[in-house]
């Protein structure tokens, strides 16, 4: 009989996207904790903010990409599901990179570059040879996002190894700006595509389903993958304000087709819906801010906080109940965890003009941030360790 342990790693869904639950609370503790009592911050080789901001972008979010890609690429392609010896592999390789960083102070810069950036190639050689079985363009094109990741990781190293200088800045808004173009091109292809089966089922005219438009997909698509390539090539300037306010509005276009006044009663789809939307929104706040117009700090985690966590905690929802065998309804916790996390990027992103109180709206906002998360393992807990189940009919 198949122990927790042994389904655990079978799939990569279940230890990629426990990892990253267990993860995401565990660093929004410590930050919590640090902001609460800034003299407990434990002896790491860059500021504390600064391993936040690194570990919820290389972190926290390859764990959520890990999961989904050794997921949904089999699905596309047709190829074996990895191996057991793999997926132990590739989480032991992440593992270490989150230790290599906790304990950076302690170790040589050099080390914990190579430690940390080890696993982003591990994950893209494998689902490589998965794409190479049916090498679609619009798969392929999430290969090179994983080397826009991984360059932009490097960047935040070579700082902290003293070898190049203000690169750190520019790695960690490239590799949040990859997540979020990673986002835009698959939640809009999953987005629509999900609430009109739904329709479907519940026998909705035709004439009312979402309607993707072509060239508004296209240019998407094509500023998705221009966005962060700016960035890592050009810096933080205003030919990356332009793109993403460009990319802003396009989304904010896409999305108006969408139907997503239907989902307001599905709340497992309506968090696809609110992702995105948090994506349109940070996209033009930081837009407006790299033009000198509002704080960029806090359109960064309008990002960080509504559209990657509020996303990535839809999609590794929907995805460990789906693939567990469980019928895609949300439990009560995750519609709750949902919500929280919405609330958490808006309280961020407010916080941060009210001066006396920004302390207070960062620590709301960090503990909403641990609270979803709790629900979100109280909640999949059962999909993701327990035996696959038996849909009702």
């Amino acid at each position: 009989m198949p122990t927790i342990l042994t389904r655990v790693f079978g799939e990569g869904f279940r230890v990629f996207f426990l990892s990253a639950g267990l993860y995401g609370l565990f660093a929004g503790l410590v930050w919590g904790l640090w902001l609460s009592v800034p003299y407990l911050a434990p002896n790491y080789g860059m500021t504390p903010p600064m391993w936040h901001a690194h570990e919820m972008v290389f972190g926290y979010a390859t764990a959520a990409l890990g999961g989904f890609f050794l997921t949904a690429v089999p699905n596309w392609t047709g190829a074996a599901d990895a191996r057991v010896r793999f997926i132990t592999l590739a989480a032991a390789m992440w593992l270490a990179g989150r230790m290599a960083m906790w304990f950076s102070g302690m170790i040589s810069p050099v080390l914990v570059a190579a430690v940390d950036l080890t696993f982003v190639p591990i994950l893209a050689a494998k689902i490589a040879t998965q794409l190479m079985r049916r090498p679609k363009p619009q798969n392929m094109i999430f290969l090179l996002l994983l080397v826009f990741i991984w360059v932009a990781d490097l960047l935040t190293h070579l700082e902290w190894m003293g070898v190049t200088e203000n690169t750190l800045q520019t790695g960690l808004r490239a590799g949040l700006l990859t997540l979020c173009a990673m986002i835009a091109i698959l939640g809009g292809r999953i987005t629509p595509a999900f609430t009109r089966n739904a329709m479907k089922r519940a026998a909705v005219p035709e004439a009312e389903w979402p309607v993707s438009v072509a060239a508004l997909d296209r240019a998407g698509m094509v500023l998705a993958l221009t966005l962060p390539l700016s960035v890592l090539v050009f810096g933080i300037g205003r030919v990356a304000a332009a793109l993403a306010l460009l990319l802003g509005g396009v989304q904010v276009l896409r999305m108006a087709r969408w139907r997503t006044r239907w989902t307001l009663h599905q709340p497992i789809l309506l968090a696809l819906h609110l992702g995105l939307g948090m994506l349109a929104l940070g996209l033009i706040l930081w837009g407006l801010a790299g033009l000198g117009l509002g704080n960029e700090v806090a359109a960064l985690h309008v990002l960080g906080i509504g559209c990657v966590g509020g996303m990535t905690l839809a999609v590794m929802s929907r995805a460990a109940l789906g693939h567990s065998g469980r019928d895609l309804v949300a439990p009560g916790p995750m519609v709750v965890a949902y919500g929280l996390m919405a609330v958490a990027a808006l309280t961020r992103w407010i916080g941060t003009d009210l001066n006396a109180g920004y302390l207070v709206a960062m620590l709301l906002s960090d503990g909403l941030w641990v609270a979803a998360f709790a629900l979100y393992l109280l909640a999949m807990w059962p999909a993701l360790t327990g035996a696959r189940a038996a849909r009702s009919a």
